[in-house]
């Protein structure tokens, strides 16, 4: 800096950007509508709002959003400053709760998404202060001239009956709706709708760590209360978090939280389908980067080697970061991509491992790898084998039901014979193909069968242990530790009590 110091005013030229040039450039930041909003939201929370509503207005080529907020509020100086390009350096120490960090994301999240930006907000006890930008303005003047009043919808939406808060208006929607679309364009109106569709599902991922708990942030979508997404599904009794780690970076602590998430088999259809989010499963997997509870990313392997596959689609990490780690971790100015710093990557590539690995055996395993709790040795009805490097799939012969049907036809080789056809005539290129474009809809064990199907099959196993000189209290254990029952451990504990009871 020294270099520079004693430079006088006939040693430099200014050179001031074109405001009509710079002001529509950033309108090519990469944000998508939801990634927009939710860049205005971080300010509403730190603001320390309670309450944000969001709102979507179809007026054809004249709709208009608008997002309003509870929060502090604003002097006529501060909004000045948050409405201008820049306003906050990147590199200077911020408050621990503080979400933003170049002071671009007001505008730069506005223009992705339309060209007239107006906002109003009072501090308690204070009048109400407006600024607005317009695109078309600023392109027809050629300076950066902040308007003082704005948006005749900002009196629509006005702060009436707050003490404090702001109210961003987005008008002139060129990037959502099109310029010419009509009031009564039902295709076009349904599109706006599931667009605001789309945003409401990720305010609900992104901010459901401030949506969930004592005292929770309360965001109002269409006047209906956003629900969180918490993608850990931390209340399931079936997911497992593995061991939590402290990682520190330049002395900053981080910490990763990694978590194995149920078979769908343990889910009920409705937890399942909460389970899948927005994007399905298998988009799901990997990391979840948060700064300030805020998420980052969500769900991605982090540059780290890894590829989304369908069997470690149960794995999901979280990883909490501070805000004075942005460098470090590469973050960008829509908060939407993170990249981990070198000296943390091998230990986050060694958690996922062993989550991805984890994630792998309950997929495969229906969720069995787990310790049993009966005491007794898991019975698989089919068997992998491997010989001359060669995967291959066999009935367990020593299955209860497959050694009883040996048993009452000695001598007879019809039924090795229909088992060994079945073993050589598995069609696992079609289940492949299935399980991995529709794993989700595949049938579990007796999933859509009546009980007497299920009855059936469990009488018939019943009566094949007991042949074997077996005890009832031998058989229960065995049971459910037997595909399917395991699936059905109280009925099949309930009718072996029948069973004892009845033969007393």
């Amino acid at each position: 800096m020294a270099l520079y110091e004693n430079v006088t005013y006939d040693e430099y030229d200014i050179a001031e950007p074109k405001a009509d040039s710079l002001i529509h450039s950033i309108r090519s930041f990469g944000y998508e509508l939801s990634t927009a909003i939710a860049d205005l939201i971080d300010n509403s929370i730190t603001a320390k709002a309670k309450n944000v509503w969001v709102n979507f207005f179809w007026n054809g080529a004249a709709s208009w959003i608008a997002i309003k907020d509870d929060g502090i509020g604003m002097t006529q100086k501060e909004l000045i400053k948050a409405m201008t390009l820049g306003s906050k350096n990147p590199l200077l120490l911020r408050p621990a709760n503080d979400l933003g960090r170049f002071g671009l994301g007001l505008k730069t999240a506005t223009f992705s998404q339309c060209k007239q930006l107006t906002v109003g907000t009072k501090l308690k006890g204070e009048n109400l202060v407006v600024r607005c930008w317009d695109l078309d303005y600023v392109s027809d003047c050629r300076q950066w001239r902040l308007l003082k009043q704005g948006s005749n919808n900002l009196e629509k939406e006005a702060l009436e009956g707050l003490d404090q808060g702001t109210l961003v208006v987005w008008d002139k929607l060129d990037r959502v709706v099109d310029e010419e679309v009509k009031v009564d364009d039902d295709r076009a109106h349904g599109l706006f709708l599931e667009k605001a569709s789309i945003v409401k599902k990720h305010l609900a991922m992104v901010f459901h760590r401030f949506l969930e708990g004592p005292n929770p942030l309360k965001i109002w979508f269409n006047d209906k209360l956003v629900s969180p997404w918490n993608p850990f599904l931390i209340d399931l009794k079936a997911t497992e978090l593995l061991t939590v780690e402290p990682l520190f970076i330049n002395g900053k602590r981080i910490e990763v939280r990694p978590y194995v998430l149920p078979h769908h088999s343990k889910m009920s259809q409705e937890e399942h389908a909460y389970g899948a989010g927005t994007k399905g499963w298998n988009a799901h997997q990997g990391f979840y980067v948060y700064r300030n509870k805020r998420m980052l990313v969500a769900g991605d392997w982090l540059g780290l080697g890894f590829q989304k596959e369908e069997h470690y689609k149960l794995a999901r990490i979280q990883i909490d970061i501070p805000n004075n780690l942005d460098q470090e971790w590469s973050i960008d100015v829509k908060k939407s991509k993170a990249r981990p710093p070198q000296n943390i990557r091998q230990d986050l590539k060694r958690i996922a491992k062993l989550t991805r690995d984890r994630a792998s055996n309950i997929y495969r395993h229906r969720g069995k790898i787990v310790s049993r709790t009966s005491g007794a040795e898991f019975i698989y009805l089919w068997q992998q084998s491997a010989k001359h490097g060669k995967i291959s799939y066999k009935i367990n012969r020593e299955h209860p039901l497959v050694r009883e049907c040996n048993n009452s036809i000695k001598g007879n080789q019809t039924l090795e014979t229909l088992l060994k056809m079945l073993e050589e005539t598995i069609p696992i290129p079609m289940i492949l193909l299935n399980y991995s474009e529709q794993s989700d809809n595949i049938k579990g064990p007796f999933e859509d069968e009546p009980p007497k199907e299920l009855n059936a099959v469990l009488e018939n196993s019943l009566k094949a242990l007991l042949n074997q000189g077996l005890m009832i209290s031998d058989i229960k254990k065995r049971l459910i530790a037997m595909e399917p029952f395991d699936l059905y451990k109280e009925y099949v504990i309930a009718r072996c009590e029948e069973f004892e009871e009845e033969n007393k």
